[in-house]
């Protein structure tokens, strides 16, 4: 699938971004903490990379160090760390550990490749017992395996997983380790098409209700909803296109059941475009002001609290990334973090926005090094 290979080396492809857009405004009244993970290198395309904060002040995260491994991390309210690495995963370059997804009481889910690039996942709970788990018909060849991409606070973790024949299949894991395997009904069966999980973060409900996308036979993208009691339903953004490498992506769901993520038009111009869709199936559909036109720019909302509000980034027409949050009401306010680089490639990417409006994500600055921020109201 043409996104499953951005999860598959998640860290490194946020660097991958290279369609990120110029600075814009920041706004002042918010207060912005940065950081660097120990460790974490200092070359381009390395670097700190965050996830999510949760209402503790814990944030959960993966970071590049100079051999280009990946290592996941926990940063606490102190500005402490804990390094997480799980025992067999490999330590080449795009190999190692990444934390993906965190629920409130701190316990981590994410994926951690190994010495022959499979990829398998796992559970930490908050004493840091680790917990490794595979779905039962996951492939086990190069770039095949099991993803691991969020955990609420029941215990239950959603994911995906690629099979042999390079198909996706998504997933659900009870917490006592039962692992149910689902298919959107129009997902195609050849290889890099299937099902997938959305965004790493915000893609699980407390109920255990899940969203993401899928490939059909075409290979155009189409989103869905899974509901606790497994039923899906599959939806496309108003005007969305149906060709090839078109068409809609669903990366966060909240409580409440609103999703949130992009789509392509018909136009075949690639340019994204944000969308919320509500609980009762209605969509609002925007762009943030400044977004480019031209292919690999535009907006690209990733996650959504409670409220509804929805953070992500936007990508100008020199290529720089931008923040931003769009309040329950529509409006939508533009931000920078402090170093984030203007050139292309570089600039601030929002992964996730709390139930008190915290940004977590991660920027990119002039020599191409990430570093971490959360941005705080």
């Amino acid at each position: 699938m043409k996104r499953i290979n951005i999860l598959l080396l998640t860290f490194c492809t946020c660097f991958a971004l290279a369609a990120w857009p110029q600075a814009g405004p920041q706004c002042r009244h918010h207060k912005f903490i940065t950081f660097d993970a120990p460790g974490a290198g200092t070359g381009p395309g390395q670097g700190t990379w965050p996830g999510w904060t949760n209402l503790g002040g814990t944030t959960m995260g993966s970071y590049i160090d100079a051999n280009g491994t990946n290592h996941g991390f926990m940063r606490y309210p102190d500005a402490t760390f804990t390094t997480i690495d799980v025992p067999g995963a490999g330590s080449d370059s795009g190999q190692g550990t990444s934390c993906l997804g965190m629920n409130l009481l701190g316990v981590l889910a994410g994926t951690y490749i190994d010495a022959v690039n499979v990829a398998h996942a796992f559970l930490r709970s908050r004493k840091g017992h680790i917990t490794k788990f595979d779905a039962p018909d996951a492939g086990t060849n190069p770039g095949q395996g099991t993803w691991a991409l969020d955990v609420n606070i029941a215990g239950t973790i959603v994911g995906h997983y690629v099979d042999t024949n390079g198909v996706t299949h998504s997933y659900v894991r009870a917490a006592n380790g039962a692992i149910t395997a689902f298919d959107a009904p129009d997902a195609g069966t050849d290889p890099g098409q299937g099902t997938a999980v959305g965004n790493f973060f915000d893609t699980i409900t407390p109920a255990g209700a899940t969203t993401g996308y899928y490939f059909d036979a075409g290979f155009a993208f189409h989103a869905w909803v899974r509901a606790p009691n497994g039923t899906i339903t599959e939806f496309d953004a108003p005007g969305a296109g149906t060709g090839p490498y078109q068409g809609t992506d669903a990366w966060g769901i909240n409580p409440a059941g609103a999703t949130t993520g992009f789509y392509w038009d018909a136009s075949g111009d690639s340019v994204y475009h944000g969308f919320l869709r509500k609980p009762d199936g209605t969509f609002s559909l925007f762009d943030v002001p400044g977004a480019g036109t031209d292919p690999g720019e535009g907006t690209q909302p990733g996650g959504i609290n409670s409220w509804g509000a929805i953070s992500g980034l936007s990508i100008d027409g020199i290529g720089v990334a931008h923040g931003f949050v769009r309040a329950p009401n529509g409006t939508i306010t533009l931000f920078d973090a402090p170093g984030a680089g203007n050139g292309g490639g570089q600039g601030t990417a929002p992964q996730s926005i709390n139930e008190v409006g915290e940004v977590t994500g991660g920027y990119v600055d002039t020599n191409f090094v990430a570093h971490g921020f959360i941005r705080k109201p």
